[in-house]
């Protein structure tokens, strides 16, 4: 804006005048639209009226006009080196990875106009330029960064799976790695979405692992567990290339509530005649519509009918929870138009009682498949399922078959998890459920050999070595099954009833677990790892065992998550990207805002 509007302002009442702030003149602004407008009117005004504030305007103007040379400089273009040049250069790439853009951007029409808008001087660098140059060293730069946040730690967890794309021939095998710093705070990093070539046998998976672990120098030693499916080549690649494993817990769950559903034969008619109502409306436009109409004449929200997926029991359970909320919508609409089948008053009553049993399985797979979820949360669920199981209700006639079978599912799934020391120790070592959700007879052998590995640990630690407790063994004895309504009641429940005191145990690192087991557990909402932060200092030689223990998931879920960015990242515009390339911005999109200052 020129200088001259410091001493004259735009008429109110008419735009084609301006105001002298000096003496209240109107003048014309030069024309009667706006692309006639200007200012030699009001210099003018200035120099015949107002001497000293003419002279302040001419020394202004010539301070602030750009010389000859300086406007060149300002059309030239950057040089690629240019510091500003690189900062944005970089931006691209960021921003290409962060939102799962295509490299291609930097040729698309609309980013080419933004930029020049934002920065005329920018000369965009050409696909092959951001391919081969920028994406390797974004790459190489966060790569380093998350290099160096693994050095703080000696054990790590990690997950894994394999996601083969529907758009390309390609086939990856993940590794996702958790730990917990020296200040009980908890990091994730993604290492791999390596390409996985051939077929997937139990040896090619392990071979596959090694060289990851092998690519970021993380010994076996410190690998303290792997989160896996529940497949037999998974099972034995992790034997095979002798790392501790677990499977998924949220994917046992799956396995168990998938044999529940099956074995009733009424309740599987119901849920197929179900899924044939939901298919009805999900390919007919005009039948969704006329149920949309229903919805709006009952006064009832506008809601879809949700589809299940067989591979997914939860997707079933929701469908049946949207069937069930549309009842009276889909009695209104059968009365008024076809469809291709339709569900009893016996059968509306099954899916209602079929809902109430799954429930507290729907809230646990959520609850396992969450952020924060540990491996220490698996011995108190399992026996609070078993429990709400066991009971026996009014409400059970017509599902008990379903019931029982999901009580013999799931205590078969989970024979083992209060034999596992991964398990077993996590649990204790977890404030909020310590031995309180253990089975009479496992419990005290359970803490019996949590207080031979602190022995372990205190005695490698009085020799000054820097060995790592052994792992303990797979199996260390047989369990009992535990037996028989929310789940937070029943956790409550538990805990309540197993209030007691520790017995002694010997004195050193083993007086730190009977002092810690002595106390009330923490509650449950509590944070385990803001527990130990606190306590480390009380309870030195237990909170080392805890930052390893407690770093471990309950689920494979993380890699999950990973692939569902990949299937962002490789689409049906995107089927050519190199498995290499794909891997580098599906890296990049994880763990580049690690390296951000917060």
């Amino acid at each position: 804006m020129s200088a001259v509007w410091n001493y004259f302002k735009v008429n109110e009442d008419d735009k084609t005048k301006a105001d002298c702030k000096l003496c209240s003149a109107k003048l014309s602004r030069g024309g009667s639209k706006g692309s006639a407008f200007n200012t030699s009117n009001l210099i003018k005004h200035l120099k015949s009226q107002h001497d000293n504030e003419y002279k302040e305007f001419t020394h202004a103007s010539k301070s602030t006009q750009p010389t000859l040379q300086q406007t060149l400089v300002r059309r030239e273009k950057m040089s690629r080196d240019n510091p500003r040049a690189v900062k944005i250069t970089q931006a691209i790439i960021e921003y290409i990875a962060l939102s799962d853009q295509p490299l291609s951007e930097v040729e698309n029409v609309g980013f080419l106009r933004l930029l020049h808008v934002l920065e005329p001087r920018y000369d965009v660098p050409s696909r092959r330029y951001m391919t081969d140059t920028e994406l390797p060293k974004l790459h190489d730069s966060v790569k380093k960064h998350i290099h160096s946040l693994l050095q703080a730690s000696s054990a790590f967890s990690f997950t894994t799976d394999i996601w083969t794309s529907s758009v390309s021939p390609v086939s990856l095998i993940s590794l996702t790695s958790q730990w917990i710093d020296e200040s009980f705070t908890p990091q994730r990093a993604i290492l791999h979405a390596k390409q996985f070539r051939g077929s997937h046998t139990s040896q090619a998976i392990a071979h596959v692992f090694e060289e990851m672990l092998q690519t970021w120098g993380i010994p076996k030693t410190s690998v303290h567990v792997v989160l896996r499916d529940n497949a037999k080549n998974m099972i034995k690649a992790m034997n095979d290339a002798g790392l501790p494993s677990l499977p998924c817990v949220a994917h046992t769950l799956q396995l168990a509530v998938h044999e529940g559903l099956l074995a009733q034969r009424s309740i599987a008619d119901a849920i197929a005649v179900g899924r044939k109502i939901v298919g009805h409306f999900k390919h007919s436009a005009l039948a969704y519509s006329r149920l949309e109409d229903i919805q709006g004449q009952l006064n009832q929200p506008i809601k879809r009918l949700q589809q299940d997926v067989q591979t997914r029991w939860n997707s079933t359970y929701y469908m049946l929870q949207s069937l069930i909320e549309q009842k009276m919508v889909l009695g209104v609409y059968v009365s008024e138009h076809e469809l291709p089948d339709y569900l009893t008053a016996h059968q509306w009553a099954l899916m209602e009682k079929t809902v109430a049993i799954l429930a507290p399985f729907e809230e646990l797979t959520k609850k396992v498949s969450s952020y924060d979820a540990l491996a220490s949360d698996v011995i108190p669920a399992v026996t609070v399922l078993v429990r709400l199981l066991n009971r026996e209700t009014d409400e059970d006639h017509g599902v008990k078959t379903m019931k029982a079978t999901l009580l013999a599912a799931v205590k078969k799934r989970f024979s083992d998890v209060e034999t596992t020391p991964l398990y077993f120790i996590s649990t204790i070592l977890d404030p909020r459920y310590k031995d309180r959700f253990f089975s009479n007879n496992t419990a005290p052998e359970a803490k019996l050999h949590l207080k031979q590995e602190l022995q372990m640990m205190s005695r490698a630690e009085a020799e000054g070595s820097r060995a790592e407790a052994a792992e303990p063994p797979a199996k260390l004895f047989k369990a009992q099954a535990s037996t028989s309504s929310s789940l937070d009641t029943v956790f409550e429940e538990i805990a309540k009833e197993q209030l007691q005191a520790a017995q002694p145990l010997a004195a050193g690192a083993a007086i730190e677990l009977d002092t810690y087991l002595g106390e009330a557990p923490s509650p449950r909402e509590d944070s385990p790892l803001k527990y130990w932060g606190v306590n480390k200092i009380r309870f030195p030689t237990l909170a080392k065992m805890a930052q390893k223990y407690l770093s471990a998931p309950c689920s494979s879920v993380e890699s999950e998550r990973l692939f569902s960015s990949v299937s962002h990242i490789i689409d049906e515009n995107r089927n050519r990207l190199t498995a290499d390339n794909a891997e580098k911005l599906l890296f990049l999109k994880k763990n580049l805002p690690l390296t951000f200052s917060k």
